[in-house]
């Protein structure tokens, strides 16, 4: 059911911060306790204000630190933004060109590789393996250029250039190499100078930067800070956040070495935020031709077109882009939905590895803006928007279906079975599928949940434009049929998760 012509417009300011009945406190905790995050940092700006910065949880699990305005979080793949920007910066001012081949800016490349532009890379197109997949690759290790190019060199080619489009941190590597040739200085220097004291971003640095920052040793003190008694500097201090993986275990931290241009960098949540409204006017990019160039889809040769670029992913819904990812020990997620009559970015920065933020980052800009929400009854469904229309949204997920091993039981064309009968409906399609030996232990326990099995998808585009991927919301199923807590539930939740956060996007 649509919602949306039931909502009350609250209008810019409102002291109603609330979705669909829930303060966006309450969703942020219920989020988190679901998700087992031990704490998180939110930012909204209703340009050109940030409204609200909050912590909540723990930065630090172990020193009892409390997430905060100050605390600085590893930003992941949303650094992909900030090389993107100096790669511009430095084509305005005529240093570096975007149809050059990387190998202009950086010696020793295989010859396919050094082929391919600088704006394949930034595209992500240039089928360059990830070092990443190296067996011998270690994140919180130190790693000189040269080992993870080499690394790199081992791995079979993915695909051929603009055939294709897969994220490979190998990309920005080259991208950030290219910065410091062109730029004449270190990529660290570069962003530093441009951007992060340009902008004066007093919570941005990278890793290296971090012993900057005051932070006294919490636990050694009984979990409890003294220092700020005596120092004004360590009063409202920048801390760095502990990261947790999966299991709720403390990881070591990533070293800016070991993911150089792609997910080096640190920063608060507010500080994500300002950096992202100067990105949105001249202030970081001047020229809105090369703003523009961020911001496009693009064609393969294939003829497909990919609504996506440096790590950013553009949807139908007032404009709403986002940029988002995981390193170990933590997540990070930043959207924007730009419109004539607004720009709403949320930040969100936790310490727990592998979340995705997407459906509670739409949740928290429909609290600020009513036009920013689904549409639908999110309390119910479980609703991803696809950068896809809705053909190609079912094509991925029956490839990731297959993949999965898991069968498909049934699939109906609503759109088509409509013009059958002289009707007129959107695009709109269901897939139904699941494993009998998992289902089978739920109805074992209460039969009548048969009507809700086997699994499906629905997808479908709405009057926008948007195309929405959804799927019941499973902890509400298992309260309607007693079955709160059982673990088959929760892992039938993951793996639809899994799979809609793969197939809605670009990557």
């Amino acid at each position: 059911m649509n919602i949306q012509e039931k909502r009350t417009p609250k209008g810019r300011g409102s002291a109603d911060v609330s979705y669909l009945g829930k303060t966006i406190d309450r969703m942020i905790w219920e989020f988190m306790e679901e998700k087992h995050i031990p704490g998180l940092t939110l930012a909204i700006v209703q340009a050109p204000y940030i409204p609200r910065v909050v912590g909540y949880g723990f930065s630090d699990v172990g020193e009892k630190r409390l997430a905060s305005t100050g605390t600085v979080w590893p930003i992941g793949p949303i650094s992909q933004a900030y090389a993107a920007v100096a790669v511009m910066q430095l084509h305005e001012r005529g240093k570096l060109k975007l149809d050059d081949g990387i190998g202009r800016y950086v010696e020793g490349l295989p010859g396919d590789w050094a082929e391919c532009t600088v704006l394949q890379l930034m595209r992500h197109t240039s089928g360059i393996p990830d070092y990443r997949l190296h067996q011998g690759y270690d994140a919180t290790g130190e790693h000189t250029p040269a080992q993870l190019l080499a690394m790199a060199r081992d791995l079979p080619r993915k695909f051929e250039p603009d055939t294709d489009v897969e994220q490979s941190a190998t990309n920005f590597l080259l991208l950030a190499e290219a910065v410091e040739k062109a730029g004449g200085m270190s990529y660290h220097d570069f962003i530093t100078r441009h951007q992060i004291e340009y902008l004066s971003l007093k919570h941005t640095c990278f890793f290296e930067d971090l012993p900057s920052l005051h932070q006294e040793h919490v636990a050694a003190a009984g979990n409890l800070h003294t220092l700020f008694k005596a120092d004004k500097i360590y009063v409202n201090p920048a801390e760095a956040a502990a990261g947790y993986d999966a299991d709720g275990k403390a990881v070591p931290v990533v070293r800016s070495s070991a993911l150089k241009g792609f997910a080096d960098l640190w920063a608060s949540a507010e500080d994500v935020s300002f950096w992202d409204i100067c990105l949105a006017g001249s202030i970081l990019v001047e020229k809105p031709e090369n703003r523009a160039i961020l911001y496009s889809p693009f064609t393969l040769k294939t003829g497909r077109k990919v609504p996506a670029m440096v790590g950013w992913q553009f949807y139908q819904h007032r404009g709403l882009m986002d940029i988002k990812g995981s390193v170990p020990g933590f997540s990070a997620f930043l959207s924007r939905f730009t419109d004539a009559s607004e720009l709403v970015c949320v930040t969100l920065l936790g310490n727990r590895e592998g979340v995705d933020f997407s459906n509670l980052g739409r949740k928290i800009a429909g609290a600020f803006g009513d036009a920013l929400g689904t549409g639908y009854d999110d309390t119910h469904l479980e609703l991803y928007e696809c950068v896809y229309d809705v053909d190609q949204t079912m094509e991925r997920i029956e490839r990731e279906l297959r993949q999965r091993n898991i069968p498909v039981f049934a699939s109906f064309d609503h759109g088509l079975n409509a013009r059958e009968v002289n009707l007129a409906l959107r695009p709109t399609r269901v897939i139904v599928f699941g494993a009998p030996a998992v289902g089978t232990k739920l109805m074992q326990r209460n039969q009548s949940i048969a009507v809700e099995l086997p699994l499906r998808f629905a997808v479908w585009e709405d009057e926008r434009g948007s195309v929405w991927l959804a799927f019941p919301n499973m902890h509400n199923m298992a309260e309607e049929y007693g079955l709160q807590g059982d673990p088959v539930i929760g892992k039938m939740r993951d793996l639809l998760e899994a799979m809609a956060v793969k197939v809605s996007g670009a990557y």
